[in-house]
């Protein structure tokens, strides 16, 4: 099917905003600018007054708790994990996962998000179905958590769900391997991990370097820091990796990011509601890193809203460093949508130009904050919020159009979402 956007701004890789129009073939960009006359659209889409922009891509994030949004705030990670959290995920059966990923997906797609990397568990082919039903596009792992008496039927859960579901939904679905955090997975656990990802071809996503408890854990347990012994074990060796947060990290943490061209998933968000720390970002990117952003779950931040994200990668690492320049608005965007695909291991997405995915977040800018528009980039980053996302394509295909959801029964989501909710926590 061909789709034109007609006369929108248009954000490209360059970082300007012409105003112009994206010709769609299928799931693809054919070109962005005049229309030839041989190019007959089957349906055509009004971008006057609109931003068009890469769909975002949310990096990190564990879809099904929203059912645990606003259920418990204000703790520290352990406190909140141990006593809190994982008592309530241990009572979550398909139903619950299904619910709360619809729910994930219908924020998501409200937000201008058209992809995310999900880890969670049991049941992530519930997680599967929710992307295929949705037309979102997922890159899905099962959190394993090796010291757990069923760590090794964790590990055989995530063979199951790569060898079912990677490239389907006409390959909206990839497959990644999910081993928690190096706290929950010792060095013997993370060489299994490692061994099964790497005949299955398969690429990993960790938590690394939360907090700083974590890295005087792994000292007084190990004698080294958790980059320096999750290498070991040869757990970066495979076809690649995505780290999230990074919020602590040393030189040679740094060295080891590089030499493995470890991507990381950067969520502040979460990090400040957790009191995590704040992640070394500019340096990251100076040095070269992929750097993606990410919401984390959403009873950590408490929302999935990627244009948030991107406010707060352009704003904290300025009060962080003292330095306006520290991550500029156009680096931001960047964060959440080209690295953000190059992140979750995304080829030709993330990027609005001839040749790639047609994942595209269309901006209504008839509102007052997007006036005077000096610079649209600017606009997005500090003064947009995610109510002005009006339509939403992933692979050229509608999801979202005049804010009205094409693929999801909100009423319906809503409903069994708050019915498994309130039964998980009772």
């Amino acid at each position: 099917m061909k789709t034109l956007i007609k006369d929108a701004y248009v954000l490209l890789p360059d970082g300007t905003t012409p105003r112009t129009n994206i010709l769609i073939d299928g799931d693809k960009i054919k070109a962005i600018g005049e229309v030839p006359e041989d190019f007959r659209p089957a349906k055509i889409i009004d971008g006057c007054n609109h931003l068009a922009v890469p769909g975002f891509v949310n990096a990190h994030t564990h879809a099904s708790m929203t059912l645990l949004r606003s259920y418990a705030d204000d703790m520290n990670l352990m406190d909140w994990l141990n006593n809190k959290v994982w008592p309530v995920e241990a009572k979550m059966n398909e139903d619950d996962i299904y619910w709360g990923a619809m729910l994930a997906a219908v924020e998501m797609i409200e937000g201008g998000t058209t992809a995310f990397a999900d880890m969670y568990g049991p049941y992530m082919d519930k997680v599967a179905e929710v992307v295929a039903d949705s037309g979102l596009r997922g890159v899905l792992c099962r959190g394993i958590i090796g010291v757990a008496p069923d760590g090794e039927k964790k590990l055989d859960e995530n063979v199951a769900l790569y060898k079912d579901f990677n490239g389907a939904a006409d390959g909206r679905i990839t497959v990644m391997f999910g081993p928690h955090a190096p706290y929950t997975c010792p060095p013997a656990f993370l060489k299994k991990v490692a061994a099964a990802a790497q005949s299955l071809g398969a690429e990993i996503h960790i938590h690394m370097h939360e907090t700083q408890a974590e890295i005087e854990g792994s000292l007084k347990e190990y004698g080294k820091r958790p980059f320096a012994w999750v290498e070991e074990t040869g757990l970066f060796d495979g076809r690649g990796t995505l780290a999230a947060h990074c919020v602590h990290l040393d030189d040679h943490d740094i060295e080891i990011i590089k030499k493995h061209h470890i991507r990381v998933a950067h969520n502040p968000g979460s990090n400040m509601k957790l009191a995590s720390g704040t992640a070394p970002v500019p340096r990251l990117l100076k040095e070269g890193v992929c750097v993606a952003l990410g919401t984390d779950g959403a009873s950590s931040n408490n929302n999935l809203d990627m244009l948030e994200e991107i406010n707060l990668a352009a704003m904290l690492h300025k009060v962080h460093t003292l330095d306006p320049l520290a991550v500029p608005a156009r680096t931001a965007v960047k964060m959440g949508t080209e690295y953000g695909a190059e992140a979750i291991g995304l080829k030709n997405t993330g990027r609005l130009e001839a040749g790639c995915k047609a994942d595209i977040t269309l901006f209504d800018m008839e509102s007052a904050v997007w006036y005077p528009r000096h610079d649209l980039v600017s606009l997005l980053t500090y003064a947009a919020h995610a109510d002005s996302v009006d339509t939403v394509l992933v692979d050229g295909k509608v999801l979202m159009e005049n804010r009205e959801l094409t693929t999801l029964d909100k009423e319906r989501i809503f409903f069994e979402a708050q019915r498994c909710a309130e039964r998980l926590t009772r």
